[in-house]
């Protein structure tokens, strides 16, 4: 019985909080932690540019006159900044909206169904919601730049 108590124990894992100067070049997030800080940035990226969003809507609606205008916007451009940077912003916005509402279905999902809460549907959805909002937001652009 001494024997059992004085023999070494193998040394224990340590857990750490990670060091923002010397960790995070190292540091591996997994692919569920990469999609959850995703959709705190595409819910940021849409709330700050919702006064976009309001008058893209504002302008396509209002008139033809104004409709014209918020076409040459997007094709020429208006002031110093040139049609594609308002293209770009677009895409970003398409983006963000995709990734947030199809990482939001991912997590009423797991809402949902106890069977989801598991670590390799985890990975999986989360490869999956990158996939998807990633492939939707290529299709979306190419329409978007006039590619078809």
């Amino acid at each position: 019985m001494t024997e059992l108590a004085n023999s070494p124990r193998p040394p224990r894992r340590q857990f750490r909080n990670i060091n923002a100067f010397t960790d995070l070049t190292t540091y591996r997030l997994p692919p569920a932690g990469i999609v959850s800080i995703l959709h705190r940035v595409s819910g940021a990226l849409m709330f700050l540019l919702l006064p976009f969003i309001i008058w893209m809507f504002d302008t396509s609606v209002s008139s033809e006159i104004s409709f014209a205008r918020f076409k040459a916007v997007f094709n020429v451009g208006v002031g110093f900044a040139p049609g594609w940077f308002f293209k770009l912003v677009a895409l970003a916005l398409i983006w963000a909206y995709l990734h947030h509402f199809i990482a939001g279905l991912r997590h009423l999902w797991m809402d949902v169904s106890h069977a989801a809460v598991t670590k390799e549907f985890g990975k999986s959805s989360a490869i999956g919601t990158l996939a998807i909002s990633i492939a939707l937001t290529v299709v979306l652009g190419a329409k978007l730049f006039g590619l078809y």
